[in-house]
């Protein structure tokens, strides 16, 4: 065996060694637009093709949330921009979002009725609409 002084000298390399190799990454999926802001998996590309056609407009322009004077262009609170621009509009979203608990974020329970009020009025009577469902998707 040798010395104290030359164990720890081989310690050293062995460090020096592992800095070179790197560790291995983690990955941990889109960065945030924001720190601290939620970024659900789906983010902005699910947020354009599910989200807004299926889960804010709606179809029909009585049932939606981008209705003008509601939400979109100088709207209540949540504010889309008009003409609608994805990932401004998608950015604006995320603080009514709760990555750790989906079902707790605002921009489910504001438009879902008997949660949370909502000036806008109730636009999914219940959570089997399927609108929720999609919303829910977007987190996985």
């Amino acid at each position: 065996m040798g010395s104290r002084s030359s164990v720890a000298r081989r310690l050293a390399c062995l460090g020096g060694l592992g800095l070179l190799a790197g560790c291995p990454t983690v990955d941990l999926g889109d960065t945030p637009t924001e720190i601290g802001l939620c970024n659900p998996a789906g983010g902005v590309q699910y947020f354009q093709d599910q989200i807004w056609p299926r889960y804010v407009v709606r179809g029909a322009s009585d049932m939606g949330c981008a209705k003008l004077g509601c939400h979109v262009a100088g709207g209540n609170g949540l504010d889309f921009p008009n003409p609608i621009d994805y990932p401004a509009a998608y950015k604006r979203t995320q603080i009514y979002l709760n990555c750790g608990n989906p079902t707790a974020s605002a921009f489910l329970t504001k438009p879902l009725a008997g949660i949370d009020p909502h000036g806008g009025g109730d636009i999914f009577a219940s959570d089997t609409d399927a609108a929720v469902q999609v919303f829910l998707d977007w987190f996985k």
